[in-house]
């Protein structure tokens, strides 16, 4: 009869200490036992209507950035830098006559560089010129004379003008991120409803938001590069069209009571 007892107690001390190590462990779902069931609560992180929501606003660009200059290659460096220095002021000239201003003009890039080619009666490259690269970025603000200036700087630096890009954006977009936001605030809060509605709870306030932004800057190359490999005849055609500013949240909503 002792010995049945002393198996009893040991066993109620073992699962009493199982039930104890679970209880201490840190982040560990904590089980309570009844007569007839165990249940286990996950935590509120795993809780909730998680759902997300995005929003789009179209929008016209009011700024264009030109990236343009000048490249001119000669016997020497002091040749080749004087030449480029010469066609760069005509340029810079031209787009402030323009209406840019000096402060939205910037020199993007500089760069001296030995030109070379390959000798077969040296068996070795040899020097034959000097490359002088002269870029800067413009911020240009009056869309409708987008094209006269291109021609201008283009007439201005001649043979040695180089246009590598042109791109659009908006100077102030926050009035579009407002406006994005709420869609996608709204966008998610009715995925939300609709799943409380099926699921047949009834949808509390956000725990959790996050967002994400995403916007679409058209940049063009190839067109103006070709355009700018001969003088204009008639005015280049630009035309800005439009960006797209897109704002995505994720957001979680508790189930109320």
């Amino acid at each position: 009869m002792l010995k049945k007892w002393l198996i009893m107690t040991v066993g109620l001390v073992s699962v009493l200490a199982m039930l104890g190590l679970a209880g201490c462990s840190q982040g560990a779902p904590v089980l309570s036992a009844t007569p007839s069931t165990i249940k286990v609560n996950l935590g509120g992180q795993q809780e909730g209507i998680w759902v997300s929501g995005s929003g789009k606003v179209a929008v016209v660009p009011d700024i264009a950035q030109l990236r343009l200059g000048i490249e001119a290659q000669e016997a020497s460096v002091a040749e080749a830098q004087s030449r480029a220095a010469q066609a760069m002021e005509a340029v810079m000239a031209a787009l402030e006559n323009g209406g840019v201003a000096a402060k939205d003009i910037k020199t993007s890039y500089f760069n001296i560089q030995r030109v070379t080619r390959w000798d077969e009666g040296k068996g070795q490259e040899v020097v034959i010129g000097y490359r002088v690269s002269n870029m800067v970025t413009v911020k240009m603000r009056e869309m409708d004379a987008l094209g006269a200036l291109i021609d201008a700087a283009v007439s201005a630096g001649g043979d040695l003008i180089r246009i590598d890009s042109i791109s659009f954006s908006v100077e102030d977009p926050s009035a579009y991120y407002k406006e994005a936001r709420e869609k996608a605030m709204a966008d998610a809060r009715a995925k939300a409803e609709q799943l409380a509605e099926l699921a047949g709870v009834t949808l509390g306030k956000p725990t959790y938001i996050s967002e994400s932004t995403y916007t679409s800057f058209p940049t063009y190359r190839e067109e103006f590069l070709a355009k700018a490999a001969g003088a204009p005849v008639t005015q280049t055609p630009i035309s800005p069209g439009e960006m797209e500013i897109s704002l995505g949240v994720q957001v979680t909503y508790a189930i109320a009571d």
